[in-house]
């Protein structure tokens, strides 16, 4: 699902990720920056991306601040995955669509530097509520390239409206 920024990772210089106490997703466990929770216990928080690849693109966070995956203790490792399980289960049950992608990037591709899982809706091709996936749909050329696919849908991104967010959330939430 990510593979389209591969080339922005080659020659990127080596992060030492340490805790960064400018890290987005620890303000937002904090409390000190918005978002949209879905999902919350002691160990876990979950929110909606405020650049969500398609409606629902939720985020499962440790509310500790572990960079790698392989360095998570495994009582937070095992509160993610529960709670992953959980949300994806809302997420489908509230969009109708059982198809999903989970992704976890460690340093590559990360774009926070705090262990998270995106929980992301397939896209719907049958619906066409993209402007993309109707010019794929009406493409009468030769079929798109892997890479073409991902860039359209990165280039189809755009912020959540907070109204959209706050219905979506509470639809996920309900479901739980």
């Amino acid at each position: 699902m990510t593979s389209f920024i591969i080339k922005s990772q080659v020659d990127r210089p080596q992060h030492s990720w340490k805790k960064d106490s400018n890290c987005a997703f620890c303000r937002i466990i904090n409390n000190e920056s918005p978002s949209n929770r879905v999902y919350e216990n002691d160990k876990v928080v979950a929110f909606l991306d405020i650049m969500p690849l398609r409606k629902g693109h939720t985020l499962v966070v440790p509310k500790v601040h572990y960079s790698r995956l392989s360095d998570l203790p495994s009582e937070y490792a095992a509160a993610v995955g529960e709670a992953v399980s959980k949300v994806a289960y809302a997420l489908t049950q509230g969009s109708r669509n059982t198809a999903l992608n989970v992704v976890c990037n460690q340093e590559y591709a990360q774009a926070v530097p705090h262990v998270h899982y995106h929980i992301i809706p397939a896209p719907n091709y049958n619906a066409s509520s993209s402007p993309a996936i109707a010019e794929v749909s009406n493409n009468k050329g030769p079929p798109l390239t892997r890479r073409q696919m991902h860039q359209m849908e990165f280039e189809g991104r755009e912020e959540l409206d907070d109204e959209d967010a706050m219905s979506l959330a509470k639809s996920i939430r309900a479901r739980l």
